[in-house]
């Protein structure tokens, strides 16, 4: 067997970033001795190996091979994998990269950013954006600043589930199916939804001012979003495939409404309950089912005093309008028995 010469290390092997991804160490070795990632991985002894399959499990003869090729550790190459990923999560793992950090260097592939919850740079510190897309710039600095909190925790309780370390309840694919129920009929655009257009051009649009929207209990938990997102793309997939294919606005919104219903599940969950019709408050009550039982108790307790708040609010207006009715009343039948009464003998 000639074996030797075939796992002599590389002249140059160019050293890993913080948090860089297998495929893209692997990918910029061979662009750096240009040939392709397959031929690559042929030369260090993996022929007809599928980086990605590497990338989620590195065995241990395969990582013996690509230590001794390259010269590096076999835990130092495991930890560029994402093997923590559980089975579940691993639909979040997007082949390339979602997002960039505007202060990386081109090429450079980190593992948090093939994540959908991976909204800062592990290295800068700054927020990734997406190419060619507006994505969070949509929200003014202030209004980030405000929601980095929640979107901070719900990123780490999505973090903490892909790994198979979240206990908490509901638990995060439970939060999710609530997220993307729709608590209300799907409606075209409102008027505070819809561009200004001239009469010709509402005419010529008709197809888009009229096209029912999906109204998801996201737009509830995360008013925010329902106020910058474009009104097309404003709703989202169902379930675990909302942050498995969304954008950059809709996972940030995503994690904003999980880290909101981590930390207040009975009052957020009320509020969409009280803003929804019957068809969806049924579908609501339907997510809430896998929810622990004293807690779905405390939100439909929650639930009857905002609706007991609400008609109470409520009459006391009527009551109001009917006082003002009854007073301009009394006041124009004064008024006019004033004016004729000289007319009297």
């Amino acid at each position: 067997m000639r074996v030797g010469p075939a796992l002599r290390v590389l002249p140059v092997v160019l050293k890993p970033e913080p948090d860089e991804r297998l495929l893209g160490w692997l990918g910029r070795l061979a662009l750096f001795y240009g040939m392709p990632i397959d031929a690559f991985l042929e030369c260090c002894g993996l022929p007809r190996r599928d980086v990605n399959d590497l990338e989620w499990k590195l065995g241990g003869g395969e990582g013996a091979l690509l230590a001794a090729r390259t010269g590096l550790a076999a835990e130092a190459l495991r930890a560029m994998t994402f093997e923590d990923i559980m089975p579940h999560a691993r639909l979040m793992v997007a082949r390339g990269s979602r997002y960039a950090c505007p202060l990386c260097p081109g090429g450079i592939q980190r593992k948090t950013t093939a994540l959908p919850w991976g909204f800062w740079c592990p290295e800068h510190g700054v927020r990734l954006t997406t190419r060619g897309v507006r994505g969070l710039e949509r929200l003014s600095e202030t209004q980030l600043m405000m929601l980095d909190l929640n979107a901070r925790a719900g990123a780490l309780r999505l973090a903490n589930w892909a790994r198979g370390r979240d206990e908490g309840l509901p638990s995060v694919p439970q939060l999710l199916d609530f997220l993307t129920a729709r608590h209300r009929r799907s409606s075209p655009p409102s008027l505070a939804e819809q561009p200004r257009l001239s009469l010709e051009a509402r005419r010529a649009n008709h197809d888009f001012l009229t096209r029912p929207i999906a109204r998801q209990a996201l737009l509830v938990v995360v008013p925010e979003y329902d106020r910058v997102a474009p009104v097309l793309a404003k709703p989202v997939r169902a379930g675990l495939f909302s942050l498995a294919q969304g954008s950059l606005l809709k996972n940030y919104a995503l994690a904003v409404g999980i880290g909101r219903l981590s930390v207040d599940p009975v009052g957020y969950s009320a509020a969409v309950l009280l803003a929804s019709d019957r068809e969806g408050e049924e579908r609501l009550r339907g997510a809430l089912r896998a929810w622990p039982l004293t807690l779905r108790r405390r939100i439909y307790a929650r639930l009857g005093r905002l609706r007991s708040a609400h008609s109470g609010a409520s009459s006391g207006v009527e009551r109001t309008r009917s006082g003002r009715k009854r007073g301009q009343s009394q006041q124009l039948r004064f008024s006019q028995s004033h004016n004729y009464a000289p007319g009297i003998s």
